[in-house]
């Protein structure tokens, strides 16, 4: 049985994208995926976040919550993180480890509960491969529409390695959905949503990342920057 397999739980009514299945057993993956610098790694994704103490954060398709505990740890005092994920057993392990600031529920990425331009900060991570490349588009125009003008938007998601044989390791490891993710394609998605790109990278070992921002509109119509 391949990993990436094992990893994913069963379908959901919810969502066609893949869900993560056991959150122990996607937490020690995890772990042992980063080899020691997961928490370097996803501290840099909530400082390129732009989150600020008395921000609300909402982080789509946040699995166990890892990085939503540390961006709700960001966002102290007066802010708040609320994790999304449509797995109920996920979201279940990750409440034991919610904190004051810290919430989670389910939810789904491509119809977001949360009102529009309600929040600060939209964080996702390792999310966008398990949905179906048709629903991204939707996805990230429910983003734009839960943020605020002149909110920041965070997306960082896998990189599947250059070399031919990188990305066949990688698909008899985990699946097409790593091996195949259209990951170049993401910046131009998140432009078409109506966000303005301000900055992306690549965070060792194997995430790339986009920074934007939904733009602030003059009275005018036009774009302030």
């Amino acid at each position: 049985m391949k990993l990436g397999t094992f990893l994913h739980g069963d379908p959901q009514a919810s969502t066609p994208g893949l869900t993560i299945g056991p959150a122990r057993a996607y937490e020690l993956f995890s772990t042992l995926a980063f080899a020691g610098r997961r928490r370097r790694v996803f501290t840099s994704l909530v400082a390129l976040s732009g989150a600020r103490p008395g921000d609300q954060v909402l982080d789509v398709g946040c699995g166990p919550g890892y990085l939503t505990r540390l961006a709700a740890d960001a966002v102290q005092p007066g802010g708040a993180a609320l994790g999304i994920d449509p797995s109920p057993s996920v979201i279940a392990y990750a409440q034991h480890a919610a904190q004051a600031n810290c919430s989670f529920a389910l939810g789904v990425a491509e119809n977001l509960e949360s009102h529009d331009g309600s929040i600060d900060v939209v964080v996702s991570s390792l999310m966008m491969h398990h949905l179906p490349e048709d629903l991204r588009p939707q996805a990230l125009r429910e983003m734009f529409r839960t943020l605020r003008a002149g909110g920041h938007l965070l997306v960082a998601d896998f990189r599947p390695p250059r070399s031919r044989l990188g990305r066949h390791v990688i698909g008899a490891v985990t699946g097409p959905a790593m091996q195949h993710n259209p990951i170049d394609r993401l910046e131009s998605t998140i432009r078409d949503a109506g966000f303005d790109v301000i900055g992306r990278g690549d965070l060792h070992p194997f995430l790339h990342y986009v920074q934007a921002r939904r733009p602030i509109v003059s009275s005018e119509g036009d774009d302030i920057a």
